[in-house]
């Protein structure tokens, strides 16, 4: 009885150490800010990493000049007059006083608009980033890097099936 206690104790008390470090980092770190008027509302969106690169994950902020409580809005994205996402704008998970999108990837490169719907006490406007520039995918290509990383499972495979070899002719 008195092991199982103190296995519990010290369980507990390894998962909160742990857990206290992790509090202490800044949540969002933003490098790059671009202002957006949206009628009467004055938007500030934020990037966790500048310059944007497509299939890059990032943070996205978006924080009206007086604050998110008594608002609402939807996020619109559109790439080359194509639109790619329609959601309503809600709360950063790791910042929760603004509205955001955590380790969100633009998935092609080129020229994104950002259409802000908002609704507040001052009525209803909308506001758009337009020409946010997104570079080309960083590292090598997609293709390359799957053929790549699939290397060490074609080794496992062909490991398994020597082994697999060896072992039956073992057993005649």
């Amino acid at each position: 009885m008195r092991r199982t206690l103190f296995a519990l104790l010290g369980t507990a008390a390894l998962l909160l150490g742990l857990a206290g470090p992790s509090l202490a980092f800044e949540p969002v770190n933003v490098v790059h800010t671009e202002k957006v008027q949206a009628g009467p509302y004055n938007l500030t969106v934020g990037f966790s990493t500048w310059p944007v690169k497509a299939m890059q994950s990032l943070d996205f902020t978006f924080v009206p000049e007086d604050g998110i409580a008594d608002k609402k809005g939807t996020l619109t994205m559109v790439w080359g007059g194509e639109l790619m996402d329609d959601s309503p704008l809600a709360r950063h998970p790791r910042k929760r006083e603004v509205w955001g999108l955590d380790i969100y990837a633009l998935p092609a490169p080129g020229e994104w608009t950002l259409r802000f719907d908002l609704d507040g006490p001052a009525g209803p406007a909308t506001g758009e980033l337009k020409n946010l520039k997104v570079m080309e995918q960083p590292g090598p290509p997609m293709g390359l890097s799957w053929a790549i990383s699939t290397i060490p499972l074609f080794g496992l495979i062909a490991f398994i099936v020597v082994a697999w070899r060896r072992t039956r002719h073992a057993d005649r």
